[in-house]
């Protein structure tokens, strides 16, 4: 999804420049830097590490001296029942999905609140919704990322910054590649689209959320699951 979004960006105008936070994958990454060269640059990131955040922040402003958009898009599943969870699965999807999007916005904030302008958008999930069982740190994960976008949203809403969240449900990316034939008919079953969403309707979402006309849309949980909840 993350490439999925930034090529949105990129196709969207000759003068958006996209900064890509890398820590893997980075072969991907570079293809979209080649794709569009002059507007697309990748910086090492852990998203977990809010070293690692300000560093990154650092070069972006020495390079563009303001950063109008951020998307939180990290994330990590290791589904487990509670009762056998092993703690490291707990600490591992909390820090990725929900400490990640806290050190994200903290690491803009002060030069969006300078340019008393700015968008942070962060990518939750339909099981923050809608939790399902298995899901007991995933879902506490992005409920939190949810809640935190809306408590942000009222605190940095004077200084024209809007704060908004995405819900994916079902999206066409690798965590449904380990999907049996049978699993994905039982799940399409489920969304009355009868059909999984792709990356691309999720980086439409993002871009509207981002966009100037946008600029009264504040503290919003918008789903993109093809009307399952």
């Amino acid at each position: 999804m993350g490439l999925a979004i930034a090529r949105g960006f990129l196709k969207e105008s000759k003068e958006n420049v996209v900064w890509l936070g890398i820590h893997s994958r980075r072969d991907e990454a570079d293809k979209v830097v080649v794709e569009f060269p002059g507007n697309a640059a990748t910086v090492e990131l852990d998203v977990t590490k809010a070293d690692s955040w300000k560093k990154a922040v650092e070069e972006i402003l020495s390079r563009h001296k303001r950063i109008d958009v951020l998307v939180n898009n990290a994330g990590k599943h290791a589904d487990a029942l509670l009762a056998t969870m092993p703690a490291k699965s707990w600490e591992d999807v909390l820090a990725t999905n929900l400490d990640a999007t806290f050190h994200g916005c903290q690491a803009v904030l002060p030069t969006m609140i300078s340019q008393r302008s700015g968008r942070i958008v962060n990518i939750a999930s339909l099981s923050a919704l809608l939790a399902p069982a298995g899901q007991t740190n995933y879902a506490a994960a992005k409920a939190g990322v949810v809640a935190l976008t809306q408590s942000l949203a009222k605190e940095v809403a004077r200084m024209n910054i809007t704060v908004n969240a995405v819900c994916p449900g079902y999206i066409e990316t690798e965590a449904l590649g380990g999907m049996s034939e049978e699993e994905r008919k039982g799940a399409q079953g489920k969304i009355p689209m009868r059909r999984f969403g792709r990356p691309e309707e999720i980086a439409a979402a993002v871009q509207f959320l981002a966009c100037s006309t946008a600029s009264y849309v504040t503290g919003s949980v918008i789903k993109v699951d093809g009307g399952i909840f």
